[in-house]
C-alpha cells in the first residue's frame, strides 16, 4: 500500500478489500448453511444465485440512498425468494441462525489483504498520527468485524470504528463521515484535508470522502 502519509494526521480505512476479504471456502459454506437451517428445498445453486443477487442490491441500495438495510431484512428478502414462508420465521430463529453464521465466519475467518499490515500501522503510529476504521456492512455485523480486528492483533492501532449497521448510514452519505470527522476531533481538533480516507470503492469510499472534504485514495488490488 504506497500512500504518501506525510501531508496528512490521520487515516481513515475501509474494511472489506482493504484491510480484509473473503476467506475462499466461507460464502459456499454460508450458503449451505442457510439452505439446511431454513430448509430450503431448492438447490445449493438456487440458493447461491438468490444469495448473490440480494448481496449486490441491498449494497448498491445502501450507496444510493446512505442508509442501511438491516441484515435481519436481507435474510427476508433471501428467505422470501426461495419461497420459505417468512411469516413463520421470526427473530429468535434469524438470531440462532446469526450466531451459527458467525462461528463458521469465525472458523474460515477473512484473509488480511497485506499480510505485513501491521508494519504500516506501527510506523503510523510512532509519528503520533490515528487511524480509523469506515465500513459499510451488509451480512456480517459490526460487532462480530470487531471480533476479526481483534483476532488479528490490529485493534490497537484504531482510535474507534464505524460501521454501517450501528450508526444507520451507510457510505456514501456524508453524515457517516460527519461521524468520522467529529469523532476525531474530540480529541484532536485538525481540518478535513488533514484526513485521508482509503478504500476500494470509487463511490462509497472515494467519491464519498472527496465530496465530504476529506482526502481519499483509490486503493486498486
Amino acid at each position: 500500500m504506497k500512500i504518501d502519509h506525510k501531508n496528512f494526521s490521520h487515516f481513515s480505512y475501509d474494511l472489506w478489500l482493504t484491510l480484509i476479504k473473503s476467506n475462499p471456502q466461507f460464502k459456499s459454506k454460508r450458503n449451505l448453511l442457510f439452505k439446511d437451517f431454513f430448509d430450503v428445498e431448492c438447490s445449493i445453486e438456487k440458493v447461491t444465485e438468490v444469495v448473490r443477487y440480494y448481496d449486490v442490491l441491498c449494497n448498491n441500495i445502501n450507496e444510493n440512498n446512505g442508509l442501511n438495510i438491516d441484515t435481519y431484512e436481507i435474510y427476508y428478502f433471501i428467505l422470501n425468494a426461495l419461497n420459505v414462508k417468512v411469516n413463520d420465521i421470526d427473530t429468535k430463529q434469524l438470531n440462532l441462525f446469526y450466531k451459527e453464521t458467525e462461528l463458521l465466519f469465525m472458523e474460515y475467518k477473512p484473509q488480511l489483504v497485506f499480510p505485513k499490515i501491521d508494519s504500516l500501522f506501527e510506523e503510523i503510529k510512532a509519528q503520533g498520527k490515528t487511524m480509523n476504521i469506515l465500513s459499510n456492512t451488509g451480512f456480517i455485523k459490526g460487532y462480530t468485524l470487531r471480533k476479526i480486528i481483534a483476532d488479528y492483533g490490529l485493534e490497537q492501532y484504531f482510535s474507534f470504528q464505524i460501521y454501517s449497521d450501528e450508526v444507520g448510514f451507510s457510505k456514501p452519505n456524508h453524515k457517516i463521515f460527519q461521524l468520522v470527522y467529529d469523532q476525531i476531533n474530540s480529541s484532536n481538533e485538525i481540518t478535513k484535508k488533514e484526513v485521508l480516507h482509503i478504500g476500494d470503492n470509487s463511490i462509497a469510499d472515494y467519491d464519498g470522502a472527496i465530496k465530504f472534504g476529506f482526502a481519499a485514495h483509490l486503493l486498486k488490488i
